[in-house]
């Protein structure tokens, strides 16, 4: 992939903070419990203060909303209000489309995200390839992406560039996921592939040149108990770091955000049923209109190493145009 581009942007800063998958959105979620809007924009907004106050550019990598499109329009000032300050600076927030960002797997005009571009709060990632290069004392590193369905790259000519940092937003094969994501490989001319759309974090994956990154997720979505082990954070990158700099996001304890009642056990049977069906059976009735429930479900009760599991999430991806799902 050629890097030259005349209007690529050029931003001079100290680094970039990456972060990813918020899913803001203006009614709680799955499982999670009232008072999720001000969780999560309180997130967000800590880290893009930490992006100001260090002269960081701020990068997220995909699933901005929860919902793609139809959230209340209290939701959307209160973003263009965070953003703004920003947009000012060449510290302007660059956004990549991820799976809930787009509305019928495409990125148009009426999702919500498009209306925070359309306000000039943020840069937005839509299309593949380079984005823009960063200058951070004589450092020249070039960011690209790869949104949501979008291909990764074979390869990327580095041109002037000292550092190809790149964001994609897909199944990947991290450990917890090797088994039914794309393998992780080398990509001749980048050093790093930030990750999003997986939500639990993962230990870096290094291939040949490449670092593979998964920071999981700024929030957490799923009630399971790894999700009740794990602390949200960013991650910031310099020049000539091995390993990205984790930054601590504040957050609620678990239990001020789910509900009280026992995890699901797809193992105990009670009276000769499965907690596991009754589980898909308390899913169908509540039919929410979130598309990833299901996925979030099988992903948080199925067992990988069960064969039956594997055909159970193999004709779930095939159901759903191949997409791969967080947990």
């Amino acid at each position: 992939m050629d890097i030259e581009r005349a209007d690529l942007p050029a931003i001079a800063c100290a680094g970039i903070l990456f972060c990813t998958d918020v899913h803001l959105a203006g009614t709680p979620p799955g499982q999670r419990l009232p008072g999720y809007t001000e969780q999560t924009l309180a997130k967000l907004a800590f880290c893009l203060e930490q992006a100001a106050s260090r002269n960081l550019l701020p990068v997220i990598c995909g699933d901005l909303f929860h919902w793609p499109r139809e959230n209340p329009n209290t939701l959307l000032v209160r973003c263009i209000e965070l953003f703004k300050p920003l947009a000012a600076t060449p510290l302007k927030c660059w956004v990549l489309v991820g799976n809930h960002d787009k509305w019928q797997a495409n990125y148009t005009d009426d999702v919500s995200m498009a209306v925070l571009e359309s306000a000039g709060v943020i840069h937005v990632m839509k299309e593949a390839g380079p984005q823009c290069r960063v200058l951070i004392d004589g450092h020249v590193a070039l960011l690209g992406a790869s949104p949501d369905m979008a291909p990764l790259p074979k390869a990327v000519e580095r041109d002037e560039a000292d550092t190809v940092l790149w964001v994609s937003h897909h199944g990947l094969g991290f450990p917890d996921y090797a088994d039914q994501r794309q393998p992780l490989r080398e990509l001749p001319g980048v050093d790093w592939l930030i990750n999003g759309h997986l939500h639990q974090p993962q230990p870096p994956q290094r291939r040949g040149m490449t670092t593979w990154v998964n920071l999981g997720s700024l929030t957490r979505m799923s009630f399971a108990p790894r999700v009740k082990e794990r602390r949200p954070a960013a991650a910031i990158w310099r020049p000539g770091m091995t390993e990205l700099e984790r930054l601590d996001v504040p957050f609620l304890p678990f239990e001020d955000v789910f509900p009280d009642q026992p995890f699901p056990d797809t193992q105990i049977k009670e009276g000769g049923e499965s907690l596991f069906l009754r589980g898909l059976e308390r899913l169908v009735w509540k039919r929410t209109r979130e598309g990833a429930g299901l996925g979030q479900f099988l992903s948080d009760n199925l067992d990988p190493t069960l064969p039956e599991s594997q055909i159970i999430l193999s004709l779930y991806e095939e159901i759903i145009h191949g997409g791969a799902q967080n947990d």
